[in-house]
């Protein structure tokens, strides 16, 4: 709890600190150079004080801190909403895209390091591998403009974007439209993390089966299948799963700039908005939440050793 708390304090005094010194105005980036020509002097004091042009940042950030450890995370600047709702709404359709694409790149990953690890230096080996390497360099945003231009521009079979159609009212809205309009951007961050867990978990499996107790297993006339039941899994799951649950800071990461090109009204597209029209309370609570997540991740993991190596669990208890 203690370094979730340092964490939790770090992550937002540098999500302040970067938007403190950004070149952008609020003013002119929420209203307009035009706009703020026409206006009073009157009616500029009054925006000023709005988005909290002038007040010191130090202050800004301790009045900020302060309403947080009370429960309040403020209003937004932009939607004009409690923070808190708005983080609601947003965080139900990026839970519902992130989760998927983390079931589907973890199993599918997983899968492909161990059949590449069984067959190495085999052809499957080879194309595995090549796959990994090359998705592994490639740029979220560049896979998810070519999924968009392929599937729901040429061939017209998904849709080009946004998480409900278009024109209808959310109580029509059912969760086979849903699915469908989360099938590209899930597709798209599933692929760009698969590429970590075949790699790695690719290595493990070579470890393993040069291994001396799996070269004794084989000299006993056990098939390939038994060895990785029996012997292999368990060795091989326990990395995977760390790298696993370490890999929810990269969906997170990787789901802004994908929600950004299928106008995904998710949580990283918020945040995006947020940076850009200065709205610091929305930003920092989407900060916060998003290193709650991670931190909560990596805590599930450690919860797991023990649940899946007793050694481990054995030697904490000793300590």
């Amino acid at each position: 709890m203690i370094r979730m708390l340092l964490l939790l304090f770090f992550v937002s005094v540098a999500a302040f600190t970067l938007v403190s010194v950004s070149p952008i105005d609020p003013l002119q980036a929420n209203v307009g150079q035009a706009a703020l020509g026409a206006m009073s002097q009157e009616q500029i004091a009054k925006l000023s004080e709005y988005w909290g042009v002038g007040i010191p940042p130090v202050e800004r950030f301790f009045a900020w801190a302060g309403d947080f450890f009370r429960g309040d995370m403020g209003m937004s600047l932009l939607y004009r909403q409690p923070v808190t709702k708005v983080i609601g709404v947003k965080l139900v359709n990026s839970l519902w895209l992130m989760a998927i694409a983390w079931m589907l790149s973890g199993i599918v990953g997983f899968i492909l390091g161990i059949l590449s690890g069984i067959r190495e230096g085999s052809l499957l080996d080879r194309i595995i591998k090549g796959y990994s390497l090359v998705i592994a360099s490639t740029p979220a945003f560049w896979l998810a403009l070519v999924l968009l231009m392929v599937f729901a521009v040429w061939l017209k079979v998904l849709p080009i974007g946004l998480s409900v159609p278009i024109g209808v009212e959310a109580s029509g809205v059912t969760i086979a439209d849903r699915i469908q309009h989360a099938i590209l951007p899930a597709i798209t961050l599933s692929i760009t993390g698969v590429a970590n867990i075949t790699l790695h978990t690719r290595e493990k499996m070579i470890e393993v089966m040069e291994s001396d107790y799996v070269l004794f297993a084989k000299a006993r006339g056990e098939s390939t299948y038994r060895i990785v039941k029996n012997h292999a899994l368990r060795n091989v799951l326990l990395p995977a799963l760390t790298l696993q649950f370490a890999s929810i800071s990269e969906i997170f990461g990787g789901s802004v700039l994908v929600e950004q090109v299928f106008s995904y009204p998710g949580l990283g597209q918020a945040a995006v908005t947020a940076g850009l029209g200065s709205d610091v309370p929305l930003l920092l609570g989407i900060t916060v939440i998003s290193a709650v997540f991670v931190f909560g991740g990596n805590l599930i993991a450690n919860l797991l050793y023990g649940v899946i190596d007793p050694r481990i669990r054995r030697g904490g208890s000793r300590a």
